[in-house]
């Protein structure tokens, strides 16, 4: 049966992601094997699965803090540092509550 809804956690994914994810459990969640597959070691496929996760619980809290998912993702993908992704976080918070 195909999925008449794609899921809000997947709507924000790159096909490059919904392509691991299909990797991933065709593997049957073998980290090793999906390294194989791609040509790369175990902690370069490790990162990719950590950046990932975070992409999945960014796009869950993007509804209630867009501007916040934003710069959290930005900072995931490596297009902006951590520290600046902290500070424009940090100054938006303050901005909120005056």
């Amino acid at each position: 049966m195909p999925l008449e809804v794609l899921p809000e956690w997947m709507a924000n994914l790159e096909d490059e992601d919904a392509a691991f994810i299909r990797r991933f459990v065709l593997a049957s969640g073998s980290l090793k094997e999906v390294a194989k597959q791609y040509g790369v070691t175990y902690p370069t496929v490790r990162l990719r699965l950590d950046r990932l996760i975070e992409k999945i619980k960014l796009g869950e809290q993007s509804a209630q803090e867009p501007y916040i998912a934003l710069i959290r993702r930005l900072a995931v993908d490596e297009r902006i540092d951590i520290d600046a992704a902290k500070l424009l976080i940090n100054e938006y918070k303050k901005l909120k509550e005056d």
